[in-house]
């Protein structure tokens, strides 16, 4: 004798316009050694994407591609109170000097799996196999979330607009990262 248990119907995930949304303050880090503000197309698509979406840029800045350097740059902001989210761009390659990996991981207080995972599903639609590329990872440095993202425009592009807008839009359901942040917590369930 089998049981058959009660199916319950769900609604398919998605934004509920209907619901209030709550912005995000978001810093943007720009990791490379010949980008200028002028020429930081990732970075500014970032900015502009977020700002389009009705979220806060709360910082934007640019570092070598160097361990200490992106620390520096990480903890100042994971500190700030006024910090959501950090997004970084760039370093997350195979070149001998893409280290933003090797130099935010250990700062990770908790890893999500998941986004690297995601993100490569994304990916794969634009760039094929090439995604794999990548080291492209997320996780959280205190109550700071922090989403790390390989520097050419298009791969922001795919994080954004397939990944991180609905993970950062609090009207998503069944849930999205809002709910996550300390201002946000029981607002957003």
């Amino acid at each position: 004798m089998t049981l058959a248990l009660p199916v319950k119907a769900s609604k398919a995930p998605g934004v509920n316009p209907d619901l209030p949304f709550y912005p995000l303050a978001i810093a943007v880090l720009t990791v490379s050694d010949t980008r200028t503000e002028q020429t930081d197309t990732s970075g500014g698509l970032l900015a502009q994407r977020l700002q389009a979406a009705g979220h806060l840029l709360s910082a934007k800045a640019i570092v070598a591609d160097e361990v200490d350097a992106i620390q520096a740059q990480v903890r100042a902001w994971a500190d700030d109170p006024q910090i959501d989210v950090i997004l970084t761009t760039g370093g997350t390659g195979f070149a001998p000097r893409d280290v933003t990996p090797e130099a935010v991981r250990p700062l990770l207080a908790r890893e999500m799996d998941g986004f690297s995972v995601v993100f490569h599903q994304a990916s794969q639609t634009t760039v094929g196999i090439s995604t794999l590329q990548s080291r492209a990872l997320a996780g959280q440095i205190g109550e700071t979330f922090i989403f790390c993202v390989p520097g050419s425009t298009g791969a922001c592009r795919d994080a954004w607009d397939l990944v991180l807008a609905l993970e950062f839009d609090s009207r998503f359901k069944p849930c999205s990262l809002v709910g996550q942040i300390p201002r946000y917590r029981g607002v957003c369930s």
